[in-house]
C-alpha cells in the first residue's frame, strides 16, 4: 500500500527562506497560491496579461511576467494547462533555471511523455491535488483536506521530495492525506479515467436517453431522471460515506438486485477489448502523440466532436428544463460555495 503522509509527518521548515513562484493564476493556481500564502509562505505570481492577472491583483498579489518569476524563484509551481506548458517552459522558464532549484507540476503528463525534460541538476516534483481548484481553496478554509499525489522525478540533492511534501502540506492536502506516487502513475490513472471511465459513462447515459425516448417516454422526464434531479450526485456522495457497494443498501432491494445481476452483461468481450486498447494508448504514448498532432492541426477533430455532441437530442431536452436545472444547480453550488 502506498505511504500516506499527514500533517504530523511533514516539516514545512524546508520552505523557509525559499522564494516560491506560482506560474498561472487559473483554477489551481489561484487556490494553491492563496493556500500557500495563508500557510505563511507568500508566493510570487507569474501570469500573462489576462483576466487571471486581474484576479490575482484583486487578491492582493503583485503579478509579474513569467520570465521575471522564473529568474528569481527557487521553487516554481507550473500551474498552467498541460497543452501550453512545453512552450512556456522552453521559452520563459528553462533559460533561467539554476542548479538546486525545484520545478513543481500538478500533473505528471508532460514529464512522463517527455514533452518537458527538466535538466539533471533541477528538482522535478509533482504535487497533484485530486480535487478541482475551488474545492482545494474551500476545503483549506474549512480546515479540511483533500487527497493528493506526490512524487519526485529528479532529486539531485535529496531536498526535492522534502519540498514536495512541504508544498502538499502548505496547500492543505496533508490534513487528509497525501499519497507517495509517481509521474507515470498519476498520468495513467488520470488519462485512463478520461478515456475509459467517463467516455463509458457518457455513452451509457446517451443510450439510456435514446432507448427510453424510443420506447415512448417523455424526453424531459428522462432528462430529469438521468441527471437534473441530482440523484447522480447523491449516489456519488453515498459512495464516499458508505462505500462503493455499501451505497446500494440505500436503494430498494429491487434496485440492488437489478444492478448486481445485470452488471456483467454491460461488459461484453468487445467492450473489454476496447478497455485494453484504452490503457495501451495511454501507457504507450499513442494518445499523447495523437493529441499533439490534433493541436498542431488546429483541433479540427475536437471541433467536430463538440458539434456532434451539442446536436444530441438530450441537449435540446435539457434546454427546455433550464429553470429546473438552475434551481438544482443553485442548491448544490450553495453547499460548496466559497470566496
Amino acid at each position: 500500500m502506498a505511504k500516506i503522509y499527514r500533517d504530523n509527518d511533514v516539516d514545512v521548515s524546508v520552505l523557509n527562506g525559499r522564494k516560491i513562484g506560482v506560474i498561472g493564476y487559473g483554477n489551481q493556481g489561484r487556490a494553491q497560491a492563496l493556500n500557500i500564502r495563508d500557510s505563511g509562505f507568500p508566493p510570487m505570481i507569474g501570469n500573462r496579461d489576462d483576466e487571471y492577472k486581474s484576479r490575482a491583483i484583486e487578491d492582493g498579489f503583485a503579478v509579474r511576467p513569467i520570465r521575471e518569476v522564473a529568474k528569481e524563484a527557487g521553487i516554481i509551481l507550473l500551474l498552467i494547462p498541460d497543452e501550453v506548458q512545453p512552450q512556456v517552459y522552453e521559452e520563459q522558464i528553462k533559460p533561467y533555471l539554476r542548479p538546486g532549484e525545484v520545478l513543481c507540476f500538478a500533473s505528471g503528463y508532460n514529464v512522463y511523455y517527455k514533452a518537458i525534460v527538466p535538466p539533471a541538476g533541477i528538482g522535478a516534483i509533482m504535487v497533484a491535488p485530486r480535487m478541482i481548484g475551488r474545492a482545494v481553496r474551500n476545503l483549506y478554509q474549512e480546515r479540511l483536506g483533500f487527497p493528493c499525489l506526490v512524487a519526485a522525478e529528479n532529486d539531485p540533492d535529496g531536498q526535492a521530495m522534502r519540498i514536495a511534501w512541504a508544498l502538499a502540506k502548505a496547500i492543505g492536502a496533508t490534513r487528509l492525506g497525501a499519497f507517495e506516487s509517481s509521474f507515470r502513475e498519476e498520468t495513467v490513472i488520470d488519462l485512463f479515467a478520461e478515456q475509459m471511465l467517463w467516455p463509458g459513462i457518457i455513452k451509457l447515459c446517451l443510450l439510456y436517453f435514446e432507448k427510453l425516448v424510443a420506447n415512448g417516454c417523455d424526453p424531459e422526464i428522462v432528462t430529469t431522471e438521468l441527471h437534473l434531479s441530482g440523484e447522480f450526485v447523491e449516489i456519488a456522495k453515498a459512495m464516499i460515506t458508505h462505500g462503493f457497494f455499501g451505497q446500494l443498501k440505500l436503494h430498494s432491494q429491487t434496485s440492488q438486485y437489478g444492478q448486481l445481476s445485470r452488471a456483467d452483461r454491460m461488459a461484453p468481450a468487445e467492450l473489454l477489448a476496447q478497455i485494453d486498447k484504452a490503457i495501451e494508448d495511454v501507457s504507450s504514448g499513442k494518445f499523447h502523440a495523437e493529441w499533439v498532432k490534433e493541436q498542431k492541426a488546429g483541433k479540427p477533430n475536437m471541433s467536430r466532436l463538440w458539434r456532434r455532441a451539442l446536436e444530441h437530442p438530450l441537449v435540446q431536452s435539457e434546454a427546455k428544463l433550464d429553470a429546473l436545472r438552475e434551481i438544482v444547480a443553485r442548491s448544490y453550488e450553495g453547499r460548496s460555495q466559497g470566496p
